[in-house]
C-alpha cells in the first residue's frame, strides 16, 4: 500500500516540476534613454518660441553643445531586446534666443504645416 502512494507522490512531484518551468528564460530589460520625442511635441514647436517655451514643450535637452549655445540636441533610444529598437534625434537651432528652425527624424504633420503657412492654407 505504501508503494503505490510513494509512486503517486513521485509522479505528482515530477509533473509539477515539468509543467511549472519547462525552459528557464532570461529576463531582458527594457532600456529607455534620453528625451522622449513625440509627434505632438514636434507639432507644438513654432519658430519664434523662446528657450523657456521650447523647454516647456520638449523638456531640457540631454545634450547641450558647450561650443554652440544656440543648438539643442535631443536623442531618444528605446531597446526591448528581441522585440524593438528605436532611435530618434532632433536638433533645435536658436537665433537671438528664439527658435529659428529644427531638423530631425520627425517633421511637423501636414495639418500643422498648413496652419503655419497661411498662403498655402488659403490656396486650397
Amino acid at each position: 500500500m505504501t508503494r503505490p502512494i510513494a509512486a503517486l507522490a513521485v509522479t505528482v512531484a515530477l509533473a509539477t516540476i515539468l509543467t511549472s518551468c519547462a525552459l528557464p528564460r532570461v529576463y531582458k530589460v527594457t532600456v529607455q534613454q534620453g528625451n522622449v520625442i513625440t509627434q505632438q511635441m514636434v507639432d507644438s514647436l513654432q519658430p519664434g518660441m523662446t528657450r523657456e517655451q521650447v523647454a516647456f514643450v520638449m523638456g531640457e535637452p540631454v545634450i547641450k553643445n558647450p561650443f554652440d549655445q544656440d543648438r539643442w540636441d535631443y536623442v531618444y533610444t528605446l531597446r526591448v531586446p528581441g522585440v524593438v529598437e528605436d532611435h530618434m534625434k532632433m536638433s533645435l537651432f536658436f537665433t537671438d534666443g528664439l527658435l529659428s528652425h529644427f531638423v530631425g527624424d520627425l517633421a511637423p504633420s501636414e495639418a500643422q504645416a498648413k496652419a503655419r503657412d497661411p498662403a498655402q492654407a488659403t490656396a486650397e
